[in-house]
């Protein structure tokens, strides 16, 4: 335990804990609840422990709405699954356009570097005619507006106008395959799909139409209306091409608006807002649907508490909208904020331009992750010899886990007094479970503490709490909080739902994570999945989609595994694609490089895995299942005991060659990641 917290030591300091506005929550609830709360670890105590701390977070953040609630929470559909706040009424575009004026809401920047902004006023405006155009093409409450967008203003007018009217909105980044928005977007049947036509990434223009062509085809089948083509990312000029099926440009859709105001449906807590998915482990993406209030409530309480947002801050999240960190980020605007959307490579032309924009817009909160920090590192940039980010006050990692090195050189990097944290939580409920406390020291390597009414501990294959111990285990939520998914599209008796997080420990939120907390600090560190999940580069995907695309090649292949391989020296996981050949087939190159653009076509170039090579077995549990967790530690080096469930467990012995697999490959003179190790 020690080693493993050797590096834990401080590296920022709170200058006035007390000034904080977590801090002065916690005297505002003393006052109001006849309370003596002394410090952070007494509110997290009283927010798991009392639910009228959400209707604490409910008063405080100024949630508008035409009808309160009758009473906090009551018995849901799902019994681990409340409904909260049952009688109440609101609108979650009507909180985030709660204001109305010329302070700026949002900047768009594209690779050029020109920035446009837009003020609250303006982006009410755009919001009302987008608005109206649904309403007159018939969008009604439930119905589904899906996306492929970028990060710009276009992808926030068209989310706030579909929740104004109690649509619900899902969206994925242009970059994704055919096969992989097809596989999203056929499950929840949109009546609308926005789409670009082309985009600029590292100052190369990609032609979306054959995309955007494709997916409509397919989705006209299951109820698509319309498809409306957005403009061109690099002339700014409207697209239309006869080829793809019921499409209008965005000008033409909009002119069908008829002018009338902007009006906020007044609906329940629990109605849905938005549909994110996730990594498609076993099959087709689970489709994870979240509620309106869960999603405003929880978003709101970090960015008021954790981030004390106001109308003087700018904040800048490195994302696409295919992350959940997009849907999450875009609450800012109801304090006030400025929300800086980029839509480009941080790259191009180079990453000293990309911080100078950082700096230029005077961004205060900036989020990106561990990968892009090892870049700017690996170059050896030192961003305050490029600009001083005097705006700066924190800079926040997430998506994968941060090392304590790197936290080291994360704070030495962007000053001392800038707050650096690193955060954890999923797509599953579009927050964090841990995070920043700022009430609290930072550790190197470690996450401060739990996220205010997130009820995390720490347990241990049979269910016991051992979060105190020092012991690595899996990280489990024991208490509901609002931003649960309400259901999974398509899920008949929610047993996709149940499976997915309330068998491993019934009745009790199974996250994935593998976690442990350091007794001395309270601080946390994750480390890794405990499931198959793949995360290269911080983005989540699964194996289940790369076994599509392999479907294609099953006349040569008798079988494939794909995991991750994240060893102690490795900065970032990478994808093994494991291929046990039929009898008379051979593994080649010339077949590498044909699946390797298989999947880069169908899914996206973070897809292709850095080696596909041949092995002669693929273990399986006596339920027939591929065991990738087994085979994901063995490759990352760990020494693996098989269990009883292993059907055939001589064949986990095949895999630990493959912890060195550049070695064998470099004793053989081949060229890496093109040819198999002769075993």
């Amino acid at each position: 335990m020690d080693a493993q917290f050797a590096q834990s030591r401080v590296i920022w300091r709170p200058k006035n804990p007390e000034r904080e506005r977590m801090d002065s929550f916690r005297r505002i609830v003393n006052r109001t609840r006849g309370l003596k709360l002394k410090d952070f670890h007494d509110l997290h105590r009283y927010s798991v422990e009392d639910y009228r701390f959400w209707e604490d977070i409910w008063a405080y953040t100024g949630i508008i709405y035409s009808v309160p609630p009758t009473e906090i929470i009551k018995e849901g559909r799902i019994k681990e699954i409340p409904e909260w706040f049952p009688g109440s009424r609101l609108n979650y575009a009507e909180n985030l356009l709660r204001f109305d004026g010329d302070s700026t809401a949002c900047t768009s920047i594209r690779e050029s570097g020109v920035a446009v902004h837009y003020s609250y006023r303006q982006l009410r405006n755009m919001v009302r005619n987008m608005a109206a155009a649904l309403r007159v093409n018939g969008l009604q409450a439930g119905d589904r507006v899906a996306a492929i967008v970028t990060n710009s203003i276009d992808a926030i007018v068209i989310a706030f106008a579909t929740a104004s009217i109690g649509g619900i909105f899902s969206s994925t980044a242009p970059d994704m395959g055919v096969q992989g928005i097809l596989d999203r977007y056929k499950q929840i049947q949109p009546k609308f799909v926005f789409s670009e036509t082309e985009v600029v990434y590292a100052n190369k223009t990609v032609d979306i139409l054959p995309k955007a062509t494709q997916v409509a085809k397919e989705l006209l089948s299951v109820g698509l209306q319309n498809i409306i083509l957005l403009p061109s990312a690099k002339t700014g000029k409207n697209v239309l091409n006869h080829q793809v099926p019921n499409s209008m440009t965005l000008s033409a859709f909009l002119a069908t608006g008829d002018g009338r105001p902007l009006t906020f449906e007044q609906l329940p807590f629990n109605h849905p807002l938005y549909i994110l998915y996730s990594s498609g482990t076993s099959g087709p993406p689970k489709c994870i649907v979240h509620c309106a209030g869960g999603i405003l409530l929880n978003c709101l309480k970090d960015s008021s508490l954790v981030y004390g947002m106001t109308s003087d801050d700018t904040y800048f999240q490195y994302t696409t909208t295919g992350w959940m960190m997009w849907n999450s980020g875009v609450n800012c605007l109801a304090s006030g904020a400025r929300l800086l959307l980029y839509d480009g490579s941080p790259f191009h032309p180079d990453l000293e331009t990309f911080l100078r924009m950082i700096n230029d817009q005077g961004v205060t909160i900036f989020g990106s992750g561990p990968r892009f920090l090892s870049e700017v590192k690996g170059k050896g940039i030192e961003p305050l010899k490029i600009a001083p980010f005097e705006s700066l006050r924190a800079v926040l990692s997430t998506g994968a886990i941060l090392t304590a090195p790197m936290f080291e050189w994360t704070q030495q990097a962007f000053g001392r007094d800038t707050w650096l944290l690193s955060v954890s939580g999923g797509t599953d409920i579009c927050q964090a479970f841990v995070g920043g406390v700022p009430m609290l020291p930072t550790h190197a390597g470690e996450i401060q503490g739990k996220s205010l009414g997130m009820k995390v501990e720490i347990f241990d294959p049979n269910g016991r709490n051992i979060e105190d111990t020092g012991e690595p285990g899996e990280l489990v939520c024991t208490r509901p909080h609002p931003s649960l998914p309400i259901y999974f599209w398509g899920d008949e008796g929610d047993k996709k739902l149940r499976a997915a997080y309330f068998d491993t420990y019934p009745g009790i939120w199974r996250q994935g994570d593998f976690i442990v907390k350091n007794p001395k600090t309270q601080g946390f560190m994750i480390l890794g999945r405990s499931d198959g999940v793949l995360n290269p580069s911080g983005v989540r995907m699964g194996s289940g989609e790369i076994y599509s695309v392999m479907e294609r090649f099953s006349d040569v292949f008798d079988d494939t595994l794909c995991v991750g391989q994240r060893r102690p020296e490795d900065k970032d996981e990478r994808i093994l694609l494991f291929v046990k050949m039929r009898p008379g087939y051979n593994f080649s190159e010339e077949l590498a490089d044909r699946i390797r653009a298989a999947i880069r076509q169908s899914l996206s170039a973070r897809h292709v895995p850095s080696y596909i090579l041949p092995v002669e077995d693929i273990p399986y549990t006596v339920n027939n299942k591929k065991i990738e967790i087994a085979v994901k530690q063995i490759v990352s080096g760990s020494n693996i005991k098989p269990s009883g469930t292993v059907a055939n467990p001589q064949a986990l012995q095949l895999y630990y060659k493959f912890r060195y697999i550049e070695k064998v490959l470099e004793e053989q003179g081949r060229a890496k990641g093109k040819t198999k190790p002769k075993l």
